[in-house]
């Protein structure tokens, strides 16, 4: 039985004629390579991330950096060799601690500094600290969106990294990253903590200069002052000070004024000082980087710069003990077989807390 040929079928009965498009491009750029950028998948040896970090190749700043934030054991011995190989580089940079509530501005001011800052041809590195979830342990990390013109400057570099519930909502290795960028030629880097009210020692132990940012007009002038993050300040600066808040911020900052002069002197010899300023019409941000160029100059004269760095490095050697012990003793696994059933026992109140917690360390003590 022969077929029967459908007429209809032909190509000048189609009501659909679809033209050849052009040959589409891959959807792989070739010059990616040429910059590293797939390395991140590789890891690199310790001397070819330190030379990316001083030609300032930004991808593999980044990727060294997550190997810090990384806890993978193998991520964080090749880490340890980097910031051993970068520290040479380092500490030429001013370290800037910037802390305050939530909303008041953190993100709009450093932006607005580091703008001032790079157009002199200066590099800058903001590293933001982003909260964790308590729920999750996620973070959003968009400090970038939030600082969008300095994002897109090339003399700028901006880290978001989550808190991790670390205290006072610093990463547990932004210490170490201010080395990194340092070895990279950063100039000046801030520090951005979560401001969540958790104590601020962190940050205050890892930077040289401390900016408190307040808000005026918020019922917190002076109830609201805390002695020991104001006897941490080096700068307090009254964010947000336009239009008919100008007032408000004036009357603030006299008010500060007055309470920091109940404060004993501090042993840097500086005498901390009161500022108000605007991000959105730029007023007040001259005076503030003068202000940090004045204490720095102050610092190194007296000595009390070089004095406060040593001090620093000592704090976190012994810091860096504690994590080591921590993490060698939770991730012990005789530890690991124990706590949950000892956890239980103190729950039922079958043992106490302070007895269960010799047993672990005893346990963990004990020769192998």
């Amino acid at each position: 039985m022969s077929k029967k040929k459908h007429i209809e079928n032909s190509e000048e009965f189609k009501a659909l004629k679809v033209n050849k498009g052009i040959s589409q491009p891959s959807s792989f750029n070739p010059d990616i390579l040429k910059n590293n950028y797939l390395s991140r998948k590789k890891i690199l040896s310790a001397n070819d991330y330190l030379s990316g970090i001083l030609e300032d190749n930004r991808v593999l700043l980044s990727q060294a950096i997550t190997l810090l934030e990384s806890s993978r054991p193998d991520h964080q011995e090749i880490a340890s060799e980097i910031v051993n190989l970068c520290l040479p580089h380092a500490g030429k940079s001013v370290r800037i601690g910037v802390t305050g509530v939530p909303g008041v501005g953190k993100s709009t001011l450093i932006e607005v500094l580091g703008k001032e800052i790079t157009a002199k041809n200066e590099k800058v590195a903001v590293l933001a600290i982003d909260p964790s979830s308590e729920k999750t342990r996620g973070s959003i990390l968009g400090d970038k969106t939030r600082m969008e013109l300095l994002a897109n400057d090339r003399n700028a570099y901006i880290r978001p990294s989550p808190s991790a519930g670390t205290l006072g909502g610093v990463a547990r290795k932004t210490r170490e990253t201010i080395i990194l960028c340092e070895a990279a030629g950063f100039s000046t880097i801030f520090v951005e903590t979560v401001g969540v009210g958790q104590s601020e020692t962190a940050v205050y132990g890892m930077t040289d200069f401390f900016l408190l940012l307040m808000l005026a007009g918020a019922g917190d002038e002076l109830q609201g002052i805390k002695r020991g993050i104001m006897e941490m300040a080096d700068c307090i600066a009254i964010t947000k000070s336009e239009g008919d808040n100008i007032i408000k911020s004036q009357r603030a900052k006299s008010q500060y004024e007055n309470a920091l002069h109940l404060f004993p002197a501090t042993k840097s010899g500086w005498n901390p000082c009161v500022l108000t300023c605007s991000a959105v019409n730029k007023t007040g941000v001259k005076e503030i980087i003068k202000t940090i160029d004045d204490y720095r100059y102050l610092t190194e004269q007296n000595g009390y710069f070089a004095k406060r760095r040593s001090e620093q490095a000592k704090y976190w050697y012994y810091e860096s003990i504690n994590d080591a012990l921590k993490a060698s003793f939770y991730t012990n696994p005789e530890i690991s077989e124990r706590i949950k059933f000892l956890e239980k026992e103190v729950v039922s109140e079958n043992i106490s807390s302070h007895a269960a917690a010799t047993q672990l360390i005893n346990l963990f003590l004990k020769p192998q």
